[in-house]
């Protein structure tokens, strides 16, 4: 498949972007590619679009499915695999905080509740354990939040978010 020059350069930026959200390049393009074209796609597609390895592609669709951001379709009379991914922005997005707080915030919450109740935490100075309590609750609260704001539907979602810093009028 040719691209047009806007579905390239978005596909390159993407790439560009998921290495510093620490996702491998090929793995955020595959995404973005998936994406943009809005239909599925085998690996073979894939690897001809992007100009990369049969076993980057494979390796990298195994990781957006481990994400939850890949699924596997099938056409009929093709016994070959394709690959879509959700079309709404909103509901991605969803996905990847979600996968992002199981792989990351959950432990560190599992991590400091195992912490403070060791033997261990009751015996370190008070400006240390008052820290890590602090550091607990800021992780509690920002999952807690963000557990309620997933519950959203992604219409609901983007209103509050557009609203910014004005929902503080509320908070007075």
């Amino acid at each position: 498949m040719k691209l047009n020059p806007t579905t390239e350069q978005f596909i390159l930026h993407w790439g560009e972007m998921g290495n510093k959200w620490g996702v491998n390049r090929t793995v955020a393009q595959i995404h973005a590619l998936l994406y943009l074209v809005s239909k599925p796609m085998n690996a073979e597609e894939i690897c001809e679009t992007l100009g990369v390895a049969r076993s980057n592609v494979s390796n990298s669709i195994k990781e957006l499915q481990s994400l939850n951001l890949v699924q596997t379709t099938h056409i009929m009379g093709d016994r070959r695999d394709y690959f879509t991914t959700g079309s709404d922005v909103w509901e991605l997005a969803k996905v990847i905080v979600e996968e992002r707080y199981e792989r990351e915030l959950a432990p560190t919450v599992t991590f400091l509740e195992q912490l403070m109740d060791s033997p261990e935490f009751k015996q370190e100075n008070k400006d240390v354990q008052k820290r890590i309590k602090d550091t607990h609750q800021f992780v509690e609260t920002l999952t807690g939040w963000a557990t309620e704001m997933l519950k959203l539907s992604s219409g609901t979602l983007s209103k509050i978010l557009k609203l910014g810093s004005s929902v503080q009028r509320f908070l007075k």
